[in-house]
Order: C-alpha cells, then sequence, then structure tokens
C-alpha cells in the first residue's frame, strides 16, 4: 500500500516541476492564459496524489488508465475548451499518471518527462505553430467576392488590412446588407495578438 515516504516526496517533486513546466513553460508562454495553466497544475498535482494513494499492489497501468479515461470525460462548464487545452490536459495527466505508477527510477521518469515536455515547447513553438493565424472580417465590398476579382480582393484586403494575406474563405453572404463574412488566413509579422475571447481558439468579426 503507498504510504507518504520519500518515494512519495520524490515522485511528487518530479510531478509538480514538470507539470508547472509544461503549464507555463509552453502553454502560457504561447497563449498568455494564466488561469488555465494554473489549473494545468492543479488539476495535475491532484490526478497525481489520487493515482498514487489508490493503486495497491495487485493495481497495474491498466487501473490508472482506467481512471484518466474518467477524467478526460470531465470538462468545463463555465467555459468551452479548444483542441490546445484539451491537448494540454491530456498531458497533464499523462505526466501525473506516468510519475505516480511508472515502475522506473528517478531518471528514466525525469528523462520521460523532459521528452514530453521538451516536444511540446518545440511543437508549440513560434517557429512551428505561430506562422499563420485566422481571423473574420465582414467585408462590404461583396462586388470583389467573385472569382474572376479575385487578385482585387486579395489588394484590397491587404492594403486596408496591413496583414500578409494568404487564403480567404467566404462563411456567409448577406445580400440584404451587401456584405459578406470571410475567414482570412495571414501570415504573422511577430507575436500572436490575443482576441478578447482569450486563447480559446475563437475570434471576432472585424468589419473593414
Amino acid at each position: 500500500m503507498p504510504t507518504f515516504d520519500l518515494d512519495f516526496l520524490l515522485r511528487f517533486s518530479i510531478t509538480a516541476f514538470f507539470v508547472a513546466l509544461i503549464s507555463y513553460g509552453s502553454y502560457f508562454r504561447s497563449t498568455r492564459n494564466a488561469p488555465f495553466a494554473a489549473s494545468f497544475v492543479l488539476f495535475g498535482i491532484g490526478v497525481f496524489i489520487v493515482i498514487y494513494f489508490l493503486h495497491g499492489v495487485d493495481m497495474s497501468m491498466g487501473f490508472a488508465f482506467g481512471l484518466f479515461a474518467v477524467f478526460t470525460m470531465l470538462r468545463y462548464r463555465t467555459e468551452s475548451i479548444s483542441i490546445k487545452e484539451m491537448t494540454y490536459l491530456f498531458l497533464v495527466i499523462a505526466i501525473s499518471l506516468l510519475t505516480a505508477v511508472a515502475q522506473m527510477g528517478p531518471v528514466q521518469m525525469i528523462a520521460l518527462n523532459i521528452l514530453l515536455c521538451g516536444t511540446a515547447f518545440v511543437v508549440d513553438s513560434a517557429f512551428v505553430s505561430d506562422r499563420y493565424a485566422k481571423q473574420s472580417i465582414q467585408y462590404e465590398k461583396i462586388e470583389n467576392i467573385k472569382p474572376q476579382h479575385t487578385a482585387e480582393l486579395f489588394a484590397d484586403l491587404r492594403q486596408r488590412t496591413g496583414l500578409n494575406i494568404v487564403q480567404v474563405k467566404i462563411e456567409n453572404i448577406d445580400f440584404l446588407r451587401d456584405t459578406a463574412l470571410l475567414e482570412v488566413t495571414y501570415r504573422n509579422q511577430g507575436k500572436t495578438q490575443q482576441t478578447p475571447e482569450g486563447s480559446s481558439g475563437s475570434y471576432k468579426a472585424v468589419k473593414v
């Protein structure tokens, strides 16, 4: 039966360090969403403590991942969670589970956690993930959305927004107001600006 001993303190320290590292060093670095980052840390520590003290000698890794399946069904009902937040939540739970029940030495656990955190850091870095961004625009020059006026549409949007637009998708056309809702994809020139909705993957429609 697991007890509050040196092994627990060592595994707890490893879990807390790497959960905080992936939450603040990777997620918060790219989103600046402090409430979600803090929630990931608390969630990961809570999962670790529950798993460590509930799994016994006769319970295997299958038990831990059975509980993991229960945790994955949880959702925050006060705010929608994007794929990015769900992915980091998965990684936080994975780190907590592996550190709590894995039958390996401290060096192997640390190496495995470094691999997970390092992969998240590289994949979510500006070089990989922030090269392009999307924005919705309410556009009133409806004649420019015709296929034969594609060049004029791109030129007008680039001139008026100052963005290096590489793709335009028509989401909706309102013939009563002679406007169209466009989704534009543009190349980031610097740091990504967060929309008022936060970093949950949503964006506001900007009228031009």
